[in-house]
């Protein structure tokens, strides 16, 4: 390899960077809610602000439109994407479908070694659940499902659930707006574990289609109560 040519793919791995790092700080702004669903980003501010040239500002907010948490408009630039009930009930019927199966595959391979690595990240979603930080609690949950999904060892269920945990994201933050007990969304992870432990197919499904219906549920009403 020439040297022209290690230095020219050393730049293209910072930029490639520069830009990740741009679309996580978007990110964690979006689910906080510093940018509000149906703003507009300036990318002259932005760049301003980071310190950065308007290049991997541009280059993040299509990397974050692609993942659905920004749209663009021609001639008008890139909005934080606001979900309607509709979009939101999709979301979470897709997610449900891919939950209920992860759980019924999971149930007979469900044993003392996976409960306790399980029951370990409940705890650290209830600690979570005590701290200031939205985007910790987002991912902490976001990390139980996964761990879920992945238990199922089906290949292609994970790679579907991790290519919608960015509209997730912007679900969850929802939820923690419109929940009157925050605390709750942690500690209902407990009626899961509880029911994968019975090995009752029956009470597993039944406990994740409580779980994530009472999420859309709060979701959805949420919606409806700041349009109306």
């Amino acid at each position: 390899m020439t040297s022209s040519k290690a230095h020219g793919d050393f730049t293209i791995i910072q930029q490639r960077n520069l830009v990740e790092q741009v679309a996580d700080y978007l990110t964690q702004s979006i689910i906080s809610q510093h940018f509000a669903p149906g703003d507009r980003l300036s990318e002259v501010q932005l760049a301003r602000d980071l310190g950065v040239s308007r290049a991997p500002v541009r280059e993040a907010a299509r990397l974050l439109e692609s993942r659905g948490l920004l749209v663009s408009r021609p001639r008008r630039g890139f909005f934080v994407r606001a979900l309607d009930a509709a979009e939101l009930n999709d979301v979470f019927d897709l997610r449900l479908c891919l939950e209920r199966h992860a759980m019924a595959r999971l149930v007979d391979g469900f044993d003392a070694g996976r409960e306790k690595v399980l029951r370990q990240q409940v705890e650290v979603m209830c600690e979570a659940a005590t701290g200031d930080s939205e985007s910790r609690k987002i991912e902490e949950d976001l990390t139980f499902h996964r761990m879920i999904i992945a238990y199922a060892d089906n290949r292609r269920l994970l790679k579907a659930f991790d290519d919608i945990t960015h509209e997730l994201r912007l679900c969850i933050a929802l939820i923690g707006k419109t929940h009157a007990d925050p605390d709750s969304i942690s500690t209902s992870h407990w009626a899961l574990l509880d029911a994968l432990a019975s090995k009752d197919p029956q009470r597993c499904r039944e406990a994740i289609d409580y779980h994530i219906g009472v999420a859309r549920d709060y979701v959805v009403q949420g919606i409806g109560e700041t349009v109306s």
